[in-house]
């Protein structure tokens, strides 16, 4: 009882139970053993490998890419080479030469209409101006074009050096024909040197000279017919034709780059050779190792402490829940520490169980993780501890399948497998929860490869592997996972039954079969304690229900709690049948000896047939130590009688105890008692019935029997009430109701 509960109770019940099982130091250990195994069964997928190895040594082992890496001096000359690959880049500059060509003509027209110059200085006019027009042209042509964006100053700069270099020389024999030019000549020569300047640089020309050749050939054909003519256009169409087609450094450089940034990276696949054994380790290589975090002492530590992170928020969540649900505090007696232990344990071999399966996948054959048994955990858990956690503990199972599983070369998690194990720790989940016998383990198994190869058969649809081979193999495997996860749990639950003392629903209803040894004694021997145990067991069961405790580990205990009468059958009122009461004719003090020892003799036995300890419990502690108050009125009244003074209290005639531990075992002695009582009634009514149970708890109570479990007064009051319904339904004929109570005082 609680203290804020008991009233009178006294002081809070001795904790009995305190040792490892509720060691505060003890669970935070088990904690930490959490910690290191999702540590250490994730780390060889999370944190690559290290080596202790030098530059210029040579290597002992293989060293395998852990991951995707990137080789750096291999794709800088992959990108050299893509550059080397690109040729250069030549821009058209439109330089419109015809314009110089009128600039030209112009000026000769001007000159020759100016009769105040003679014509020696005419000819020196043109011989100091005319090739110098090519360079002012050339030089204004950048100076309007720079910064406007249609060329790059590069390509001007460019332009220009060529341009000059290949400037043509006017033949001095020309400048001197010039000046006798008429002005209608001088306007044919320009229309006719235009339109060959024109025609000629309307080509893209790397070398002028390739023009200049067919200029001759242009001027023949034209309309000119004097010589003098022909030959000043000539020369004259040549000097202005310049290349037009020049080296685009800029342009050049810049595809250059960009085909440096189209080149893909050169890269270690996962898994494959960096070094081979017995290499020696250049320095290149040694680089590729520091780079790639492979050598310890240059190891990168950001990976082990992601995984540290990861590995405390999943002891988070699982720490999170049981304090949620109280059972990190012991208030639920099957989650103290030993229960932490059992659930580490069954982590641990869920873990390596999917460990194995993944060391035989490989690239072509990534589907045999299907075959893991992922909710093997998940049904131990289940049957063992409790469903929510076990929904909790799938989801975790889940997300260290995705990664031990997982075959990819880019991703840490892979969800298909994650899918598979969620959908098939559901399905054993829903499928286990209720089991009350071996085979039903096996028909969850059923449903874990139905619902397993249902996931493997949506996902390879989703993502369109069709693939016939690798379908068929992805669904076979899924299907022999539920059969293999079935056969392991039927193997381990002996094991953690044993070593934990764990009473699963399956053990207790093997316990309940009435061809057990013992129940089949209790029959044989004892029939009338026998029918009381079973009786007890309805009364218990529904009580115990009725305020949230384990329903089918009280009727299972009301089986044997009376297993020690049938070393003296006799002596137990139920059993003497047509026979005298032996109590009759010995002292009461041994009497109560002989009485009290069925519990210290049930336990005994108990203890002979390996039953567990939690049956063996209510087998103690059903009647704590309450008073056999019918021995000590008995002894009293002998002792007055007989002028005696008396040398015994009513402590001499308790049960040695332990008082009740658990509501289980309060329940089973309440119902026990009750039993008993209306067995007694010979022709009870209701109100009979009601007062006698809230007379038997409330004599219990105030004998302090409650002290020592965790039962409210609010509970006494729900199984009070469950027990009338009860022993209404068990006794229905025996118990008279009020009207036929009524019926009978008026015959009467």
């Amino acid at each position: 009882m609680n203290q804020n509960q008991t009233g009178k109770q006294g002081s809070l019940r001795p904790s009995k139970t305190a040792g490892w099982k509720q060691s505060t130091a003890v669970r935070w250990v088990l904690m930490f053993m959490f910690v290191l195994l999702f540590y250490f069964s994730l780390a060889p997928h999370l944190v690559p490998e290290t080596y202790d190895i030098e530059e210029g040594a040579v290597s002992e082992k293989d060293i395998k890419a852990p991951f995707q890496i990137k080789d750096e001096k291999a794709t800088r000359q992959a990108e050299e080479d893509a550059a080397d690959k690109v040729d250069d880049i030549y821009s058209i500059v439109a330089l419109r030469n015809d314009t110089l060509v009128d600039q030209i003509f112009v000026r000769i027209e001007q000159l020759n209409l100016d009769d105040q110059v003679t014509v020696q200085n005419k000819i020196d006019i043109y011989r100091n101006e005319i090739p110098g027009r090519y360079s002012e042209y050339i030089d204004s042509f950048v100076k309007l074009n720079k910064g406007k964006g249609t060329y790059n100053d590069t390509l001007l700069e460019e332009m220009a050096m060529i341009a000059k270099e290949q400037q043509y020389t006017i033949p001095e024999e020309t400048f001197y024909k010039m000046p006798n030019l008429s002005a209608e000549s001088l306007t044919e020569m320009r229309n006719v040197a235009r339109d060959i300047v024109r025609k000629l640089t309307g080509e893209q020309l790397r070398e002028a000279e390739t023009a200049r050749t067919q200029v001759a050939e242009l001027v023949n054909a034209s309309s000119l017919t004097s010589r003098t003519s022909r030959e000043i256009v000539q020369e004259l169409a040549r000097f202005a034709i310049m290349p037009n087609k020049f080296l685009d450094k800029e342009a050049t450089d810049e595809a250059k780059v960009q085909a440096k940034q189209n080149t893909p990276p050169v890269v270690i696949k996962e898994g494959e050779l960096i070094v081979k054994s017995g290499q020696t380790i250049t320095p290149d290589l040694y680089k590729l190792l520091v780079d790639s975090s492979l050598l310890q002492d240059k190891k990168n530590y950001w990976p082990q402490l992601g995984l540290l992170i990861l590995s405390i928020m999943f002891i988070v969540v699982l720490y999170a829940y049981l304090h949620q649900s109280g059972s990190i505090n012991g208030v639920k007696p099957k989650y103290n520490n030993s229960s932490l232990l059992m659930l580490w344990l069954i982590f641990l071999i869920n873990i390596i169980t999917i460990q194995i399966i993944s060391l035989t996948q490989t690239d072509t054959a990534p589907y045999a993780g299907y075959l893991a048994p992922a909710a093997l955990g998940t049904m131990l858990i289940t049957l063992l501890l409790d469903m929510h956690l076990a929904i909790i503990s799938s989801i975790l199972f889940a997300i260290m399948g995705s990664i031990i599983l997982n075959t990819g070369q880019h991703q840490i998690f892979d969800f298909q497998y994650g899918f598979v194990i969620i959908v098939v720790s559901f399905a054993a989940i829903f499928s286990i929860h209720r089991a009350s016998q071996r085979s039903t383990i096996l028909k969850a198994g059923i449903m874990v490869s139905l619902f397993g190869s249902l996931s493997v058969i949506t996902l390879l649809l989703l993502t369109e592997q069709l693939e016939r081979v690798s379908f068929i193999y992805s669904v076979a495997f899924a299907f022999a996972s539920g059969l293999v996860t079935a056969v392991l749990v039927i193997g381990l639950m002996p094991f953690f039954e044993i070593t934990f003392g764990i009473l699963s629903a399956l053990k207790l209803v093997e316990l309940s079969n009435p061809n057990h040894p013992l129940l089949r004694k209790l029959l044989t021997e004892t029939p009338g304690t026998y029918h009381h145990s079973v009786m007890v067991g309805n009364l218990s069961e529904a009580a115990a229900e009725a305020i949230g405790a384990d329903g089918l580990l009280c009727r299972v205990g009301s089986f044997y709690h009376d297993i020690g009468k049938t070393k003296r059958p006799n002596y137990f009122i139920e059993n003497q049948s047509n026979i005298e009461n032996p109590h009759d004719t010995i002292d009461p003090k041994l009497s109560k000896s002989i009485i009290v020892a069925h519990a210290r003799d049930g336990v005994e036995m108990l203890k002979g047939h390996n039953i567990p300890k939690p049956i063996r419990d209510i087998a103690e502690q059903h009647h704590g130590t309450t008073s056999l108050k019918f021995f000590y009125y008995k002894a009293v009244k002998q002792a007055e009688e007989q002028g005696l003074e008396l040398t015994f209290t009513e402590d001499d005639f308790r049960y040695p105890g332990p008082k009740a531990q658990s509501k289980e075992a309060a329940v089973v002695g309440i119902a026990d008692c009750v039993e008993a009582a209306v067995r007694s009634l010979r022709n009870p009514t209701v109100e009979q019935v009601e007062a006698m149970i809230h007379k038997i708890i409330k004599s219990r109570l105030d004998d302090n029997q409650y002290n020592e479990c965790d039962l409210t007064l609010k509970e006494l009051d729900k199984i009070a009430q469950s027990l009338k319904e009860s022993v209404i339904g068990i006794f229905h004929s025996r118990i008279e109701y009020p009207d036929d109570v009524k019926t009978k005082e008026r015959l009467a």
